[in-house]
C-alpha cells in the first residue's frame, strides 16, 4: 500500500500534470488498428467535449520488426494518419521533442520497454496498450522503471471500459463471487498465448473481480478452446473462456449481471484523456501485473498439464529475474 502511495506521490511531483488547454499527443507504433480509432477521434473538428484540446500530432511508425501481421499493416496505417494530420517523424527522440504525452501503441509487447525508457526520460506520462509487455519479466521492470522517474503511465484493454462490465465494477451487483468471461484468444508464438489477445476477456474479467486471485488452472473446453478457472481469496471464482466475440456474466451478492460487452475505444481514450490531464492511472499498477500474473500462471499450468498454479510463485520467479 506504501509503495503504491508513494508511486502516485512521486509520480505527480516529478511530472506535473499535463492541465493545459490543449495538449500535443504523440504516437509510438502504427501496426495497430487502434492508432487509426485515437487519431480519429482526438482530430475530429468539431472535437468531442470530453477529448477537447488533445490532439494527436506526430507519430514514430516502427512498431513489431519481426510479426508479419504487425509490420505489414505499418505503410497503410502511416498515410491513414498522416492524411487525419500527424506528422511523421524518424526517431522516438524526435517525437519526444514534438508532444507532451504518448500513446505506445507498438503491436508487439517485446519492445515497449525500451520504446518506454526515452518517454519516462522526458518526463512524458504514457499510455501502454495491451499487451503491456512480451513477458511478465518486462511488464515489473515497466513499472518499476515508471516508479524511479516518477512518470505516470498505465496500460489497459479498452475492454475494461465497457458500460455493463463498468457498472457491474461500480457495485450494481454487489460484490463478485463468480464471473464468467469470453473473448478471442489468437496465438503468437513470441508472448505467452493469453498476452496477444485472450487479454480482452481476462481484463473484463479482473475489472469485475478486482485483485485478490490466489491460483489458476488452466484447461480445454469440449471443443478444445482455452478455459482458465482462477480462485479468488475468500472462495471466489473467476473463469475466462475463448470464444467468439465477447461477453460473459458476473454473479454478486444482490443479483447478477452481463458483463465483458466492447464499447469501442472511445470510451477507454477518454480514460486515457483524463490520466493525461490529471496523472492518475484509472487502473492501478497492482491490478496490471496480477493481470499478467494470472495469464503467465495460466501458461505455466498448461506446462504443468493443467496442475493449480498460485500467482505467487510466478511473480516471485519474475522478480527475481527482473531484479538481475
Amino acid at each position: 500500500m506504501m509503495r503504491s502511495f508513494f508511486f502516485l506521490v512521486a509520480g505527480l511531483l516529478a511530472v506535473s500534470p499535463v492541465s493545459a488547454q490543449n495538449i500535443r499527443a504523440g504516437i509510438i507504433g502504427l501496426d495497430t488498428s487502434h492508432v487509426l480509432a485515437f487519431s480519429k477521434t482526438l482530430n475530429a473538428d468539431p472535437q468531442k467535449p470530453e477529448v477537447m484540446g488533445v490532439r494527436m500530432v506526430a507519430a514514430y511508425p516502427q512498431g513489431s520488426k519481426d510479426i508479419e501481421s504487425s509490420t505489414k499493416r505499418v505503410p497503410e496505417y502511416t498515410e491513414k494518419v498522416k492524411a487525419m494530420g500527424v506528422e511523421i517523424v524518424t526517431s522516438i527522440e524526435a517525437l519526444l521533442e514534438k508532444v507532451d504525452v504518448v500513446f505506445l501503441e507498438t503491436n508487439d509487447g517485446r519492445p515497449h520497454l525500451e520504446q518506454l525508457l526515452p518517454c519516462l526520460k522526458a518526463g512524458k506520462p504514457v499510455y501502454i496498450d495491451k499487451p503491456i509487455a512480451g513477458t511478465l519479466v518486462d511488464a515489473i521492470k515497466i513499472f518499476d522503471e515508471a516508479e524511479k522517474a516518477g512518470v505516470p503511465v498505465f496500460s489497459s484493454s479498452s475492454l475494461r471500459f465497457g458500460k455493463d462490465t463498468q457498472e457491474v465494477r461500480g457495485g450494481s451487483i454487489g460484490r463478485v463471487m463468480q464471473a464468467e468471461t469470453f473473448s478471442p484468444a489468437s496465438l503468437e508464438v513470441t508472448h505467452p498465448d493469453l498476452f496477444w489477445y485472450g487479454i480482452h476477456g481476462v481484463e473484463s474479467l479482473f475489472t469485475v473481480m478486482g485483485k485478490g486471485c490466489v491460483s489458476v488452472k488452466r484447461g480445454l473446453t469440449e471443443d478444445g478452446k482455452i478455459k482458465v478457472v482462477g480462485t479468488w481469496e475468500g472462495g471466489r471464482t473467476g473463469t475466462f473462456t475463448e470464444g467468439k466475440g465477447y461477453g460473459g456474466k458476473a454473479v454478486g451478492e444482490k443479483g447478477e449481471a452481463a458483463v465483458g460487452s466492447s464499447a469501442g475505444y472511445d470510451p477507454l481514450l477518454v480514460s486515457i484523456v483524463h490520466f493525461f490531464r490529471t496523472g492518475v492511472a484509472p487502473v492501478s499498477a497492482q491490478e496490471t501485473l496480477e493481470i499478467y500474473a494470472f495469464m503467465e500462471a495460466a501458461d505455466e499450468s498448461k506446462r504443468q498439464g493443467g496442475a493449480e498454479v498460485t500467482l505467487k510463485s510466478v511473480m516471485d520467479k519474475a522478480r527475481a529475474e527482473a531484479v538481475k
